[in-house]
């Protein structure tokens, strides 16, 4: 699928950068529930995708250093037991987090993944199928599945401030 690591990851902060546009809504309106967006609001959102993140963060660490990932097979186990219900999890953990946390998470754990993905050997990631595919399914793949989420929010957040700068999530499919 990628020839080498440097496609995926101008790929990946590509479909991510749409998402930096939730740092710029406000406290309160990063907290509003938004019916369109199943009742989540930008702070769960966040909490989520940067949750999936930083899993995919602590695989490429270990990845870095070793042929396997303790972490991912934790995680790919945790998964097939409880699937969705570690998602409420996440949502009830990053609700009790202060703002300034989720934001400096939002900013920072994206570009510390793509950092540490460009020293794990491509042989551990890019060039190795089950890998490749976690890293797509945690990112890539995964904003795509919540850009409809994140528009909703993005365009609730527009209308209740009309001078609010936002971003729509696009894709090309």
């Amino acid at each position: 699928m990628y020839l080498n690591a440097l496609e995926f990851l101008e790929e990946e902060r590509e479909a991510w950068r749409p998402y930096e546009a939730l740092d710029g809504l406000t406290d309160e309106q990063l907290d509003t529930p938004i019916d369109e967006a199943h009742d989540w609001s930008g702070r769960d959102l966040i909490g989520h995708l940067v949750a999936w993140q930083s899993n995919a963060l602590e695989v490429a660490k270990e990845l870095a250093v070793g042929e396997t990932s303790k972490t991912k097979e934790r995680s790919d186990a945790e998964w097939d037991e409880r699937g969705d219900a570690i998602n409420l999890d996440i949502q009830v953990d990053w609700r009790t987090l202060p703002i300034e946390e989720v934001r400096r998470r939002l900013r920072e754990v994206p570009g510390e993944l793509r950092g540490y993905l460009t020293v794990v050997p491509e042989s551990r990631w890019v060039k190795h199928a089950d890998n490749l595919r976690f890293f797509i399914d945690e990112t890539i793949d995964h904003y795509a599945e919540h850009a409809a989420d994140l528009e909703a929010i993005l365009d609730a957040c527009a209308a209740g401030a009309p001078d609010l700068p936002t971003q729509k999530a696009t894709r090309d499919d």
